[in-house]
């Protein structure tokens, strides 16, 4: 199980530095950065939905991700999954409905409460996989190891870190 522990901290490490960002949001919280851009709080709202429904799928359980046919995941596992851990960074995609949020937190600190519940939920469900030395089934990349789940999930939240106002 510590092969899981160095991804899963560097997971909370940009965690913490969205959190970072959303405090220097201030007044811009929930006004977008640009028109059909979204606002700081709906970025939060994205990641830990994102969050959230990656722990079910590291847990086995129905998430909101699409299932795409089997035979077509080792494609995606090495054309977007696989490529994103190599470049160490995260494309540009387009999100599902499901996580696309509307509205997000009223405020940062409720953001943060919000993220850190579902980066609870996914380091738990990370922890269980690996402790029983199973891969996380994914609908879209098929079988990937918890470790890397992990770091495509961190890779996740410094590219919309970036979206922050006076991201660095």
């Amino acid at each position: 199980m510590a092969d899981i522990d160095p991804p899963l901290a560097s997971l909370r490490t940009a965690v913490a530095e969205l959190f970072a960002a959303t405090e220097r949001a201030g007044a811009t919280w929930t006004k977008p950065r640009a028109p059909g851009k979204w606002s700081p709080s709906q970025v939060v709202e994205h990641v830990a939905r994102i969050m959230e429904e990656s722990a079910n799928v590291a847990s086995g359980r129905p998430s909101k991700f699409p299932t795409i046919p089997f035979f077509l995941r080792p494609i995606a596992r090495i054309v977007v999954f696989k490529r994103t851990l190599r470049r160490n960074d995260f494309p540009k995609m387009k999100a599902a409905d499901a996580f696309i949020p509307v509205t997000g937190s009223a405020t940062p600190a409720d953001g943060r409460d919000r993220l850190q519940g579902a980066l609870s939920l996914f380091d738990q469900a990370c922890r269980a996989q690996s402790a029983a030395g199973r891969k996380v089934a994914s609908t879209i990349f098929g079988a990937v190891s918890v470790a890397e789940f992990a770091k495509f999930q961190e890779l996740h939240v410094r590219h919309h870190t970036q979206q922050m106002p006076d991201a660095a």
